[in-house]
């Protein structure tokens, strides 16, 4: 199965329709509470259905977990594979023509993060992938990508996630950190942010709020681990969740094992 290239023509066929709503009124039509939690958009059932459609295309069978649709069985051998996904990634910068959003695709034999294999991100209004396959590297529409060798906390460009109503209890956790970096960003679609740690763009990407899906990281964590860079629970340990739309986590990515560090240490 060349899932590579499956995903690759999936991500276009998302793209298309996703572009079509981007930034309109009626992209922001809701369709009821999603598996993962929120709000379903139309723009969300969109790029769904043409996932779905792309894999029915390749008679793929498989256990398509998504954000949206939930878990389903697809084709006689549904047990054969799991693919994973969110298929807009970054749906509040979207329907407000923000241009910074995704669709996360991952393929694995297993219901596990660690049994991922293959990996998609894909910037869909730049037109810019991110892949990999275990075992054989991370690209960036197909060159290679590594991350970047930075390990001064002052110098860094980190990612933090604040969006939860319990801001005042996030930013107490991370005060030693705010107080010894300098450069913060936050774009709005998790999935590329950690790919942007990956590819150098950025030096770390943070998320402890127990909030993000396993969904929206779940092709990212290949794929940064993949480049040589790190992505770990906040306490150190290795990251291996279920794929479920409910499924949530924290964690920390970092470009290199002494930015990990010095990220940790101010967290304490």
């Amino acid at each position: 199965m060349d899932w590579l290239n499956i995903l690759q023509e999936c991500s276009q066929k998302i793209r298309k329709e996703a572009l079509t709503l981007y930034g309109s009124p009626e992209a922001a039509i809701g369709f009821g509470v999603g598996a993962g939690g929120d709000i379903t958009k139309k723009i969300d059932l969109a790029a769904e259905k043409a996932l779905i459609d792309c894999l029915n295309k390749h008679e793929i069978s498989c256990t398509l977990v998504s954000e949206e649709a939930g878990t389903k069985q697809i084709g006689s051998q549904p047990s054969e594979y799991y693919v994973t996904t969110d298929p807009v990634d970054g749906t509040t910068n979207a329907v407000r023509g923000i241009p910074f959003m995704a669709t996360v695709i991952a393929v694995s034999r297993g219901p596990w993060l660690q049994d991922v294999e293959t990996a998609l991100v894909s910037d869909l209004f730049h037109n810019i992938t991110y892949t990999a396959q275990k075992n054989r590297g991370a690209f960036r529409n197909g060159e290679k990508i590594v991350p970047s060798e930075t390990s001064d906390l002052e110098k860094a460009l980190i990612g933090v996630d604040c969006n939860t109503f319990k801001i005042g209890e996030l930013v107490t956790k991370l005060e030693g950190l705010f107080k010894r970096a300098k450069h913060f960003r936050h774009f709005g679609a998790n999935a590329l942010e950690i790919c942007y740690v990956a590819d150098g763009s950025t030096d770390a990407f943070i998320d402890i709020r127990g909030k993000l899906r396993v969904t929206d990281m779940v092709a990212s964590y290949l794929i940064l681990r993949e480049a040589g860079g790190i992505i770990v629970s906040p306490d150190g340990k290795e990251i291996n969740v279920p794929l479920a739309p409910t499924q949530r986590l924290s964690f920390i990515a970092a470009a290199n094992r002494r930015i990990y560090e010095a990220i940790k240490e101010s967290l304490k």
